[in-house]
């Protein structure tokens, strides 16, 4: 039981910490363009050697 004294607060430090960067990963526009990337892969022309 005492080591739910220690577990809670850890966990709870744990989600302030994910929701951190997951509000920081939006802020620096991670996922605006979610499909762009994916189409440019199928689409880009390289040339090959």
């Amino acid at each position: 039981m005492d080591i739910l004294w220690l577990l809670i607060p850890l966990s709870a430090v744990l989600v302030l910490f994910i929701v951190a960067v997951f509000g920081w990963a939006v802020q620096r526009g991670q996922f605006e363009d979610l499909d762009g990337e994916a189409e440019r892969i199928l689409t880009e022309d390289t040339p090959r050697d």
